[in-house]
């Protein structure tokens, strides 16, 4: 069996010398121009010169957990997208939500301004209640952010395509039920997959649906969010803020407006990297599966974009 890999921003070292001793009777290499038909590829935005270099590949193994990149690309029919089902992602990024959460909710933003002028203040407590938190998006990261929000006894509700149940969650479904979720929703957490049908779903339109002074939680794909709409809602009063942590172009252009908006709080695509260490694991344990013939987790299935 052989097993090439193309990392654009990451160094394959590491990621070889791991599969190898998961597999140890594979051959695994970095992939070069001219390289050697291989069953299998660990990949990260690799480009289309790959794909027409490696029509036989059986498994296109992606390191993170958005596969929108490579459903842009001519993937031959036969080889399946495997994407990773979390590989320590979903626990980061339920600690990014709980605390961007909980500093809007508590105002510490509010008190970290009053500190720096040297000002002693004090802020009213607020009721949980008043903040319902809505998961757009309930697959594996989903459901963790949900659950983890719902420990700090928050209202807690979840949309996805497809009917879900999750213990202590409210949830919707559909496109039916997509304006009951945002009109119940004060804080929106946006975890869906891009795929054509959620680009944009972040917009003027589906924003104003929410609750009075609703914040914005963005860390799935730039794509959502039509970038152009917020500042003014934001200016408007109709939102009370935002944390950004995906963009439509990144790096964040540094003469971006986002960046010195008073209601805005950038971070650099940083709400969930993947472990390698967990990613390695998986990887091969899910090729073992494929070549064994047996199910495997994370197969993306092309027609949906995930």
């Amino acid at each position: 069996m052989r097993i090439t890999l193309y990392l654009t921003d990451n160094r394959p070292d590491p990621w070889i010398q791991g599969l190898q001793a998961e597999l140890p009777d594979a051959i695994i290499e970095a992939w070069k121009p001219g390289a050697p038909q291989a069953d299998h590829a660990v990949v990260w935005a690799p480009p289309q010169a790959f794909l027409d270099e490696q029509p036989a590949l059986r498994g296109l193994f992606n390191i993170g957990a958005g596969v929108d990149a490579l459903l842009k690309l001519k993937v031959p029919a036969h080889t399946r997208i495997v994407r990773l089902d979390d590989a320590g992602m979903s626990v980061q990024m339920a600690e990014y939500v709980c605390h961007t959460l909980i500093r809007h909710f508590r105002e510490f933003d509010v008190y970290e301004a009053d500190a720096a002028q040297g000002k002693w203040s004090y802020r009213k407590p607020k009721l949980r209640r008043d903040f319902p938190v809505g998961i757009m998006g309930l697959g594996v990261l989903g459901e963790r952010v949900a659950k983890a929000v719902a420990q700090f006894e928050f209202p807690v509700l979840g949309w996805s395509r497809s009917p879900k149940q999750i213990d202590g969650v409210q949830v919707f479904s559909g496109q039916a039920q997509f304006d009951e979720f945002l009109s119940s929703t004060r804080v929106l957490v946006n975890l869906l997959p891009l795929t054509e049908a959620t680009r944009g779903i972040l917009n003027r339109d589906t924003l104003a649906k929410l609750k009075p002074e609703a914040y914005l939680i963005s860390i799935a794909r730039g794509g959502h969010l039509v970038e152009a709409d917020l500042i003014p809602m934001l200016d408007a009063g109709q939102l009370a803020g935002a944390t950004l942590d995906v963009f439509q172009a990144e790096p964040l252009a540094a003469d971006h407006a986002f960046w010195r908006h008073p209601k805005i709080t950038v971070t650099p695509h940083a709400s969930a990297r993947t472990l390698r260490e967990e990613s390695i694991s998986q990887i091969a344990a899910k090729i073992r599966a494929m070549e064994q013939g047996l199910p495997v987790a994370g197969v993306v299935d092309p027609a949906r974009g995930y």
